[in-house]
């Protein structure tokens, strides 16, 4: 359940209620969706994985609203085809109907698990351009904010699901983008402002140093999936931030591999690693690569600032991360800044 900050909330409101609607377009052509406002409705999709009992979605509803805003579900969304919340065409249409409606004024996706990347041939991208709003998830969505990056030009947030775990650190890391549009710097881990229990603790540099480049990324099993498709945007000079769960060290260097062979870690001006959750070897593998040793070996010869350790990925505090937003990374520090807001 959602845990609000209600003082932080309360004082905010009234410069949210005083906020334009309308999508701004950055000096980059980046197009930045409205900010959302308290009362604004917002479409719940699961272009993805289903949800067992349709009864799990009461509680979604009620972080929705516990936000301040309205929830607008999508036809299929209790829908079931196998493993699918619906056939391909049906989440497809989901997605349509949501980005279409005037009323609603961002997508939630509930949940990820597999099938984004199934409806992707079925996609109108010229409608979803045309109608330029948040779309908030992550894990499989991935999918989604990689092809809209690739051909909708317009921010999207890599965030917890609505199904999610809605803490206070990642109620505030969202707010603070989506409803505030602030440019904060994101610190590791949550709350420590001490480098030296930052570096000890959570973060592992591979090589120091400052780097700026707009943000992509997400989770790296679902964007090695779309190498070699017209889904993947151009990384020049991009910040790449990935995340995983539940990979051995030798499939995540067998993913930077491919990457690295795509020519798209060669592209990058910086690299953030996220949480790898549940990413350890099988078994006693005493003669194998630790997950950080397979990262030094891809990142450190890039002679970029990149590191490991970053807030992000399949754990109950998570900040939010705007693709195409441009931002500066601070490798030895571990933190994330960002240089524009992500909403208009």
């Amino acid at each position: 359940m959602l845990r609000l900050d209600r003082r932080g909330w309360i004082a905010g409101m009234g410069a949210l209620l005083a906020a334009g609607k309308a999508p701004a377009v950055a000096a980059t052509g980046l197009v930045k969706p409205a900010r959302l406002r308290p009362g604004d409705m917002v479409g719940l999709i699961e272009p993805a994985g289903f949800t067992d009992d349709a009864f799990d979605l009461d509680p979604v509803m009620e972080t929705i609203v516990a936000m301040g805003l309205k929830p607008r579900a999508a036809p299929h969304l209790a829908g079931r085809y196998g493993y699918l919340a619906g056939t391909d065409r049906d989440r497809a249409a989901d997605l349509h109907a949501m980005f279409a409606d005037p009323q609603v004024k961002a997508v939630f996706a509930v949940r990820g698990g597999w099938g984004c990347a199934r409806i992707l041939p079925l996609l109108d991208f010229a409608l979803i351009r045309k109608n330029p709003k948040l779309l908030i998830g992550f894990s499989d969505i991935t999918a989604l904010h990689l092809a809209f990056a690739a051909k909708a030009g317009f921010t999207t947030i890599h965030g917890p699901n609505a199904a999610s775990s809605w803490g206070s650190f990642s109620w505030d890391a969202f707010r603070a983008l989506a409803f505030d549009g602030a440019t904060p710097t994101l610190s590791t881990p949550p709350g420590h402002e001490d480098r030296l229990v930052q570096r000890a603790g959570r973060i592992r540099t591979f090589r120091p140093g400052l780097a700026r480049g707009r943000l992509l990324g997400g989770n790296l099993t679902v964007l090695a999936a779309l190498m070699g498709t017209p889904y993947l945007p151009d990384f020049s000079g991009a910040i790449l931030f990935v995340e995983d769960i539940g990979e051995q060290p030798y499939r995540i260097d067998r993913m930077l591999t491919q990457l690295a062979l795509g020519g798209v870690l060669g592209k990058l001006a910086g690299v953030a690693f996220g949480q790898c959750t549940d990413c350890g070897p099988a078994g006693a593998s005493y003669g194998g690569f630790t997950l950080s040793q397979v990262l030094q070996q891809h990142l450190e010869p890039l002679g970029i600032p990149a590191f490991q350790g970053g807030q992000f990925g399949h754990v109950a505090n998570q900040y939010s991360l705007p693709l195409g937003v441009p931002a500066e990374i601070d490798a030895a520090a571990g933190t994330i800044r960002l240089l524009e807001p992500a909403v208009g």
